[in-house]
């Protein structure tokens, strides 16, 4: 029989694309990209065509975002698709799905999808392309920076409502503001929860598209199912449109009805009155449809069902069966809400609805099946090196052993390549007791990917929970690696002092492999052991081994903690050429690494806050403290050593700005911390001396202001206030009113003693008062 088409509505193109056609195969190649991932759907020219609402969108110049909003069923990709082949823009389309939420990932399709239309400069593909490069400080404004020398085009996210990431809707805001003139970005999805509609609302750039937009009109609901095969007046088209609230997917349904029944639209009306639900088109779609197909038609849909997306191999293997290709082949050519992912006919999906019908039934009719066949699709997807969906099937499996193979395997090294928002997914979906013992592998690197985010409590329960399953009564089961592991988690949480910590960590290294991701940490970790009992030069050379052995494995976090402690040593002994360098590689390599948002680098914000202060770049310094207090874990959570310490490193950054306030409240946040983890060597005895400077400034604690920092330099110099004047370009007078507010600020008397006190807080460098 032959059954309607898979989308409610669809195209009849009336006008032909006036732009070259984009060169998606040019992307597939650069960036790894499917083809279907950065193209609109291939739709049937016996669709209805959407023509006002297509319309509407091709005249839409004073906005600059579109926001789809709709439940399954409206149409939504049918119409984009309908528009971008009628507008004289070109489009860039990406198909959103679960990875997209990390922000790398999302960028990368977004640049293939540009790349069609235009080809990008290469040092844009670098940045995106080579791992390790910056999204938020390199490789964001890069592609920015390219999109804005695009000529006027439409760039459409469907199925957005699958973007869950507030870094991945920033990265979206961030590249609309970069939009050239007469383009357009479009959201369309089921919901749109991290856009900020209300902002742009007020700002009127905003054209909102939503289920009254896009049900359909009596015309198009008559020709809807004219395209069905059911011939109805105008008035009666309209009477069954108006019972199904104007929901193409429903009026497809009743059309299936009215058509196979030869019922008449008093006989199929009633069956859509009132609030349509998913019970109700559930039921039709299983009273109606499911039960009219082949009996083994209908099982090969439900048993495929668990799969997202389908090709002929995953699903011969699924199925343990042949002739799968053969069979979407004939399923979509009956309509049978298959809908193809690509020209080739070669990938499919259902659409969505359909699929949950057949879950559902899957699920009431052969419920042992279901994990057999997921266990089979993670089987297809290992075998192909798509670990990502092996895992994910695995689990729903629960096959945890192979799960917790490939968590093993891939997790530390895409948290080091930046994808700390997938990587913490998978642990989220692994938080079971009973099963972190079975697999101390997994809790032993949980424990330490917690520990590095700042979450010390849920660090120290899961190396609980791998201890225990590690040990067999009094006796230690595990492998060598996995005793390592915990004697570098132990002192990296600091509960015994610096002492046990530098004992630790040397018994973990003497267990630690050559290329073990793990050998870094232990390294940074017994660097700071000696660091916290004052033992700098020891603490250095071990810190630069870390260094340079995190840059050979990749470790880049390790690295960018690394280097930021060797900066932090550098000013501690007055060599503050070296405290700039190192901390300027650790800024550059926070950066490359898309470690902005890891709770590691509030302290490499803060050592390059410090660096900025001694070279007068004010606003530099303050954002990069800005940044790193809002990165910094509570005084409860993180690394006890590493917390205490970055909250002295930006007490002593706002001392040098002269913002006490937030000095005192560093500082009651470390004494919180220090009730808790007394045993953190000199960082005692720094914050006790950080409170003496404080109490000694004690009401001149008013902050510089920008002119006063301006002058600050030049007060170093041999220059008189008068020249100083001619170079700032104001008066004498203005530079001694200046001055004498510097003095009364800093609490001092003279111009020699307000340098030496300059110096001393941070806000010059000392070795270029000569100069």
């Amino acid at each position: 029989m032959k059954m309607p088409a898979s989308h409610a509505e669809a195209i009849r193109p009336s006008e032909p694309r006036r732009q070259p056609r984009p060169d998606r195969s040019r992307s597939q190649v650069l960036f790894g990209v499917a083809e279907t991932k950065i193209q609109p759907p291939v739709l049937r020219p016996s669709l209805v065509s959407r023509t006002a609402n297509v319309n509407r969108l091709r005249a839409t110049t004073s906005t600059f975002v579109v926001a789809v909003t709709a439940p399954g069923g409206y149409g939504k990709t049918t119409m984009l698709a309908q528009w971008a082949g009628r507008d004289s823009r070109p489009f860039a389309w990406i198909s959103i799905d679960e990875r997209d939420r990390d922000p790398i990932v999302l960028l990368r399709h977004v640049a293939a999808a540009m790349h069609a239309v235009e080809q990008l400069d290469e040092y844009v593909i670098e940045a995106l392309a080579k791992p390790g490069e910056s999204i938020w400080t390199r490789a964001l404004p890069r592609l920015g920076s390219a999109l804005s020398a695009f000529g006027p085009l439409v760039v459409v996210l469907d199925d957005a409502h699958l973007l869950r990431s507030g870094d991945s809707w920033e990265a979206v805001m961030a590249l609309a503001d970069h939009l050239p003139d007469g383009s357009l970005l479009v959201v369309a999805g089921r919901y749109l929860r991290k856009l900020p509609i209300g902002a742009l609302r007020a700002t009127g750039r905003l054209l909102e598209l939503g289920p009254e937009e896009l049900a359909l009109t009596p015309r198009e609901g008559q020709a809807l199912l004219r395209s069905a095969g059911v011939e109805l007046s105008l008035e009666s088209a309209t009477m069954l449109l108006s019972e199904c609230e104007g929901w193409p997917m429903a009026l497809a349904l009743a059309a299936l009805a009215l058509r196979e029944n030869g019922a008449d639209l008093q006989a199929g009306a009633p069956r859509f009155r009132g609030a349509f639900r998913y019970e109700e088109v559930s039921a039709y779609i299983r009273s109606e449809y499911l039960t009219r197909l082949r009996p083994e038609t209908r099982r090969f849909l439900r048993r495929t069902a668990i799969l997202d997306q389908m090709c002929g191999g995953l699903c011969d293997a699924v199925l343990d069966d042949e002739g799968s290709a053969l069979e979407l082949e004939k399923i979509e050519g009956s309509n049978l809400f298959l809908v193809p992912l690509d020209r080739q006919r070669s990938w499919y999906r259902f659409h969505r609805l359909f699929r949950d019908v057949l879950r559902h039934e899957l699920a009431d009719r052969e419920p042992k099946l279901v994990p057999v066949l997921h266990r089979r699709a993670a089987d297809w997807y290992e075998s192909h090196g798509n670990l990502e969906s092996a895992l994910e099937h695995g689990r729903l499996g629960g096959d945890m052993r192979r799960v917790a193979g490939i968590v093993t395997t891939i997790a530390l090294p895409m948290y080091h390549s930046g994808r700390v928002v997938t990587v913490e997914g998978w642990l989220e979906k692994l938080e079971d007791p009973a099963l972190l013992k079975r697999y101390p592998a997994v809790a032993l690197q949980g424990s330490w990917i917690h520990a590095l985010r700042g979450r010390s409590e849920q660090a120290e329960r899961w190396l609980r929970f791998a201890e225990l399953g590690l040990h067999d009564g009094k006796r230690f089961r595990g492998t060598t690696a996995q005793r390592a592991w915990i004697t570098v988690i132990r002192p990296a949480l600091c509960k015994d002092g610096g002492y046990q910590m530098i004992a630790d960590a040397e018994s973990g290294l003497a267990g630690i492999g050559r290329d073990n991701l793990v050998r870094p940490a232990a390294l940074a970790v017994l660097g700071a052991g000696y660091m916290l009992l004052g033992q700098r030069g020891r603490a250095n050379a071990i810190l630069a081994e870390a260094a340079a052995e995190a840059e050979r494995l990749g470790a880049t976090e390790t690295q960018v903690l690394a280097t930021s402690e060797r900066s932090i040593i550098a000013a501690a002994q007055d060599d503050a050429p070296a405290a700039e360098r190192l901390a300027h590689e650790a800024h550059e390599l926070m950066e490359e690494g898309r470690l902005e948002k890891y709770e590691t680098t509030a302290i490499t914000l803060a050592v390059s806050a410090r660096a900025a202060l001694r070279n007068g770049h004010w606003d530099e310094a303050r954002a990069d403290l800005d940044k790193g207090r809002h990165l910094a874990p509570s005084p409860q959570r993180g690394l006890p050593w590493l917390t205490a310490q970055t909250r002295i490193e930006l007490a002593r950054a706002y001392l040098a700005l002269r913002e006490t306030r937030a000095v005192q409240s560093l500082l009651a946040e470390i004494r919180e911390l220090l009730t808790e983890r007394p045993y953190v060597g000199v960082l005692v005895e720094e914050t006790e001396a950080l409170e003496r400077e404080v109490a000694e400034i004690g009401a001149a604690g008013v902050g510089l202001t920008p002119a006063e920092l301006r002058l600050l330099p030049f007060l170093c110099t041999h220059l008189s206030f008068g020249e100083i004047g001619e170079k700032l370009y104001v008066s004498r007078n203005t530079i001694k009113t200046q001055a004498i507010s510097v003095y009364r600020k800093l609490g001092v008397t003279s111009r020699s003693d307000a340098i030496d006190c300059a110096a001393r807080l941070g806000l010059v460098d000392v070795t270029s008062r000569a100069a």
